[in-house]
Order: structure tokens, then C-alpha cells, then sequence
């Protein structure tokens, strides 16, 4: 009786894991569904929503499946962005989700933390699918990205791997404070770095990530923060020849 209700519990936990990998798997497509609701109100210029939802859905059942063959069958075309990211982001994460349904899992914090690294390496992968690689020698503005997506892929599933294989802390209760601040400061990078140049916006936007820890000393934070503003002044513009504004555009003009 006991052994029944264990493997039933166990049974109800990877159930609500798997969908949840599966709710991640189109976070994205979500996301974008989210945003380009603001255009019924003229918030913003994009898709509409009912674009977005035909777009991917046609994506997910369809382009990609035909995308898959068709490589198979030795004929190779261009294909969208919207389908890049079902091949790249979505599908391997439908797989991991209807994996977890048959799986054992010993270690459930390390288990889905391996995942969701999983999830933000897949997504910069197909982020930077479009940019320029390697020309011999020479980086182009997608190696980098591509290289850390691919080591990130490769960590994390040794993670998720130990989840499986060990025995280990269960899931814990979720905290929002540091992937908020995170995300914050991802998006303020993204925002600023053109008026503000790379020195400014890396260094403010390490110290916003800095916030999501309250055991933060900030000292300590600005002198990191300062290391690795230099560091990405020099990696960047220098070493990657990266057109990237380097100061605000006030100073400069």
C-alpha cells in the first residue's frame, strides 16, 4: 500500500513537472502573444496578436515537422524565425517534458534547475542563430553567444543529470526577487546601450542584477562591476570588433 501511494505521488510530482517544462517550452510564443496585445491600443508597432498566434501555431504543428523531413530528405531552404525557434527552443523541451513522465527523479531542486539552464541556453541559441560565426580566425557577432549557449547546454544537463542520478534536496519554494532583478537587468541592457554606451549600461546593469540578493555588499558589487565594465570594454569593441557605442551619446555629440 505504502509503496503504491509513493509511486502515485511520484507519479502526480512528474506530472506537474512535465507541464510545467511544457508551459516553458512556449514561454516565448507567449510572451510575444502578451506583447502584441499593447498593439489593439497603439502601444508599440508589431504583430497583432491574432498574427502571432497563427504564426507560431502553424510553426509548432507544421513548419517545423516539414522543416525536420525536409532536411531529412536532403532538401535544405531558408526557413522563419518562428520555426528556428520551435527546432531550436520547443521541441527539445516538449521532449525533456514527456521524458520526465518515465523518469525517477532523485533530486528534483537540481533536476529542474538543470532544466531551465537548459531552457535560457536553447533560447540564446536560437537568439543568435542569425548572426555572423566564425570566418576563420576571425569571430563573427554570433560565436560567442554560441560557443556559451552550447557550454551552457552541456553544464545543465549534467545538472539535470545529477538530479537523476543522486539523491538530493526536493524542490524548494520558488523566489522572485533574483530572476526579477535578472530579467530587469537584461532588459536595461538592451534599452540603454544605445543611448547610454556599453561603459554606463554594463556597469548600472550589473549592479540592478545585484539587487535580486540581499546578502549583496555593495562595495564589494561596484568594484566587480567596475572589473567586468573594463573587461567588456576591452572583449567587445577590441578583441571581437563589435561595433558597440562605447560612451552616452550626449558626451559624444
Amino acid at each position: 500500500m505504502a509503496d503504491t501511494m509513493g509511486h502515485s505521488a511520484t507519479a502526480t510530482r512528474n506530472t506537474k513537472l512535465a507541464l510545467g517544462f511544457c508551459l516553458l517550452a512556449i514561454a516565448p510564443q507567449i510572451f510575444e502573444l502578451i506583447w502584441s496585445i499593447g498593439t489593439i491600443f497603439g502601444w508599440g508597432t508589431g504583430r497583432g496578436p491574432a498574427m502571432v498566434v497563427t504564426s507560431h501555431a502553424t510553426a509548432l504543428l507544421a513548419g517545423a515537422p516539414s522543416a525536420i523531413f525536409g532536411s531529412l530528405g536532403g532538401g535544405a531552404k531558408k526557413v522563419s524565425s518562428e520555426v528556428l525557434l520551435a527546432l531550436i527552443y520547443s521541441y527539445p523541451l516538449f521532449v525533456v517534458a514527456i521524458l520526465t513522465l518515465f523518469m525517477t527523479i532523485r533530486s528534483a531542486q537540481d533536476y529542474v534547475g538543470g532544466i531551465v539552464l537548459m531552457a535560457v541556453a536553447l533560447f540564446a541559441l536560437w537568439a543568435s542563430s542569425d548572426l555572423q560565426g566564425m570566418r576563420g580566425f576571425s569571430f563573427g557577432a554570433g560565436t560567442a553567444p554560441r560557443m556559451f549557449g552550447g557550454l551552457l547546454v552541456a553544464l545543465s544537463a549534467g545538472i539535470a543529470l545529477t538530479g537523476l542520478l543522486t539523491e538530493g534536496a526536493p524542490l524548494s519554494h520558488y523566489a522572485w526577487r533574483g530572476p526579477l532583478f535578472v530579467v530587469a537587468a537584461i532588459l536595461f541592457f538592451a534599452l540603454a546601450i544605445r543611448p547610454l554606451g556599453l561603459v554606463v549600461t554594463a556597469f548600472l546593469s550589473f549592479m540592478i542584477a545585484a539587487t535580486g540578493s540581499n546578502e549583496t555588499r555593495w562595495l564589494e558589487a561596484a568594484i566587480v562591476g567596475a572589473c567586468l565594465t573594463v573587461g567588456c570594454a576591452i572583449l567587445f569593441p577590441y578583441v571581437l570588433g563589435l561595433p558597440m557605442p562605447m560612451f552616452p551619446r550626449f558626451l559624444i555629440q
